[in-house]
């Protein structure tokens, strides 16, 4: 059964009349008459009561008549739905995001999608660390993500560039250089130095104990395996740590984010994502390319 059939079924018997149905078709009226025996044949059954002034739906009409509208309507939503997938803006985006920028690009990136692009469904994951983000991107657990590079990167994904980050030290509110516009980093030394764990799983650990050896110290060390948990131990006295910029959006009471003296010491932000992505993949990864530009 044409689609075509059934749509002029629908203006007919909501007309019920031939003359202003054919007009609203744009078809001729023969052609609706036409179109209506057709119908009739394929359903065996006699759909409209005519006569020289009326018509009028049968039983059968009537039920096919709300079976119609539900199928076009039906047909419609698919033609659109697919239109939108087509064209990006519609479908599920895995999003994973390094600790650091899930408290500054996730709620961005979330709030402009959710707004410019409704039809797309997120599923955010933070507080992740770069490799294993990198690793979930290539296993096909995560669309996209955002995430320090880590120090090989696996096969077969599109890696790109999105900003450095400047070093800051985060300190306790009650260390003496908390109140400082600038903190020399070998003015931490003796304290312990709160980051993320070692080897190839961060590149932040190497990072911070590569600047602390170059201010002329070799902390101790406490783990973290999260950037907020980080946070929190720094305000609960147990060191500093040396952590991006963007981490000052992360607010707590008994800390103090503070700029290292100096030349400014940067970790990259990447994106990262399979190639040839599906459509709204694409369209969300050309979002976040442009938030964090």
């Amino acid at each position: 059964m044409e689609t075509r059939l059934l749509r002029s079924f629908v203006v007919l018997a909501e007309e019920r009349h031939f003359g202003r149905a054919a007009s609203r078709l744009h078809i001729a009226q023969p052609a609706l008459s036409q179109q209506l025996n057709r119908l009739e044949r394929e359903t065996g059954a006699r759909l409209l009561e005519r006569s020289t002034r009326r018509v009028d739906l049968t039983e059968a009409g009537l039920l096919l008549q709300k079976r119609a509208r539900g199928i076009l309507a039906a047909l419609d939503r698919t033609a659109a739905d697919l239109g939108l997938l087509a064209a990006g803006r519609a479908g599920r985006v895995r999003l994973g995001f390094v600790g650091t920028a899930t408290y500054d690009v996730l709620p961005r990136v979330a709030h402009r999608i959710r707004s410019e692009l409704p039809d797309i469904e997120l599923d955010l994951r933070g507080e992740l660390l770069g490799p294993a983000l990198l690793d979930a991107v290539r296993d096909g657990e995560l669309d996209i993500a955002v995430a320090r590079p880590a120090p090989s990167t696996p096969e077969n994904l599109v890696i790109r560039p999105l900003r450095d980050e400047p070093l800051m030290a985060v300190l306790p509110a009650d260390h003496p250089r908390a109140g400082d516009s600038r903190v020399r980093v070998s003015d931490l030394a003796g304290v312990p130095l709160v980051t993320h764990p070692a080897g190839h799983r961060s590149m932040m650990q190497p990072l911070a104990l590569d600047t602390c050896h170059r201010a002329g110290f070799a902390p101790e060390i406490v783990e973290v395996g999260e950037t907020g948990t980080l946070v929190v131990f720094v305000a609960a006295g147990l060191g500093f740590g040396l952590v991006p910029a963007p981490v000052r959006a992360l607010r707590l009471d008994g800390v103090s984010y503070v700029p290292l003296a100096g030349d400014p010491v940067t970790v990259p932000l990447v994106l990262a994502h399979r190639p040839e992505p599906p459509p709204a993949v694409a369209r969300v990864a050309a979002v976040i390319s442009e938030i964090v530009d």
